[in-house]
């Protein structure tokens, strides 16, 4: 067979001269492999496997409906209560639980519907160029050119309150800034030649942007996502807390919005508002642990850093170990000779006697 045969198999890469065999390729699985074994990555997921689970058995937990108001009135935390109740006699673990379902809802829906959208225009502007991404990128900017609060209220207060508002209202205007970083991912990947010899072999457009491009741009749609989804909770607290989302749903936000209006700030009655506050607090801790941790995996500074204390660590070891090795037969050259000046030094004295 030819060696220009392209039927030819190509052959293995040699091993190097010192018999080390090649080191394996990481392939599309490896940045979630890399992750498993993160610290970081683990106490994020962990994190958010907890409040995924007490979300799920809220029903089981704390059953009944949570907004019921009883006429026992604030109390602190006690065994029958062990977040205490609200002015209204609610009760805050009740409170807390069945708000996770909601606050959890609406922050990973827009994290994906925000990421979907920006990594479509994103991936558009940059394969298609010219037009197409002069357009894109107009509606881009125009987006993020308008101040995102005002929007957000403009938004909430002239919709129909509900879930899916807030959702849409979220991805509207959490969309743009993440469509420009992937545009910008995506035009480097799009100058590639795997990705000129795809457009050369016919293949479709949407062909090369799913299969081609978005594979390689896998740890930026992650924390992508993680950004968006940290942008959606926090997003819709605040909305809620502002008195523009739908009172009646029970949410981290509602209750926040409910303690200000009963005047637990103002009475001191901590346990109304701490638990929802923390728990916002700990996801989007979780979720920015695992951004980090992505990013600490696919960025060769944070890579470099990670490996750099070892090797110097090791590379002192090694220091010290040969200049004690080195230093052993200059000790052992100069002991005998040590002895030998001081056994003149103790003889000259005697000597000089004699001679007297």
């Amino acid at each position: 067979m030819s060696v220009l045969d392209p039927r030819a198999t190509p052959a293995a890469p040699a091993a190097p001269p010192d018999g080390t065999p090649p080191a394996p390729r990481r392939g599309r699985t490896g940045l979630f492999r890399a992750l498993l074994a993160n610290r970081k990555a683990l106490f994020g997921a962990a994190v958010l496997v907890v409040f995924a689970l007490l979300a799920a058995l809220a029903p089981v937990i704390a059953p009944g409906d949570p907004s019921k108001i009883n006429s026992t009135g604030a109390s602190e935390p006690s065994a029958a209560h062990p977040f205490g109740t609200t002015a209204k006699g609610q009760d805050v673990l009740a409170l807390t639980l069945w708000g996770a379902r909601s606050s959890l809802l609406v922050g990973f829906s827009v994290g994906l519907a925000a990421t979907a959208l920006a990594v479509l225009v994103g991936m558009a502007a940059a394969y298609f160029g010219r037009i197409t991404d002069d357009l894109l990128s107009l509606i881009t900017n125009v987006f993020l050119l308008v101040p995102g609060v005002p929007l957000l209220v403009i938004l909430a207060a002239f919709m129909p309150p509900g879930t899916t508002t807030v959702i849409l209202v979220l991805v509207i205007t959490g969309w743009a800034g993440s469509a420009r970083v992937l545009r910008a991912q995506a035009k480097s990947i799009r100058g590639k030649d795997f990705v000129a010899a795809a457009v050369v072999s016919g293949e479709r457009p949407l062909r090369i942007m799913f299969r081609e491009i978005l594979p390689n741009m896998a740890s930026v749609v992650m924390t992508t996502l993680l950004g968006c989804v940290i942008f959606g909770i926090g997003a819709q607290a605040g909305l809620e807390f502002l008195g523009l989302g739908d009172a009646s749903v029970v949410s981290w936000g509602t209750n926040l919005y409910w303690a200000g209006n009963d005047g637990a700030l103002m009475t001191g009655a901590w346990w109304v508002f701490v638990p929802s506050g923390l728990c916002i607090a700990l996801v989007a801790f979780a979720l920015a642990m695992a951004n980090y941790a992505v990013d600490e995996i696919t960025n060769p500074r944070l890579r470099a850093r990670r490996t750099k204390a070892p090797a110097v660590t090791e590379a002192r070891a090694v220091t010290e170990v040969r200049a004690a090795a080195t230093e052993a037969p200059a000790a052992a050259t100069v002991a005998p000779a040590v002895t030998e000046v001081r056994a003149a030094a103790t003889e000259a004295p005697a000597v000089n006697r004699k001679e007297s």
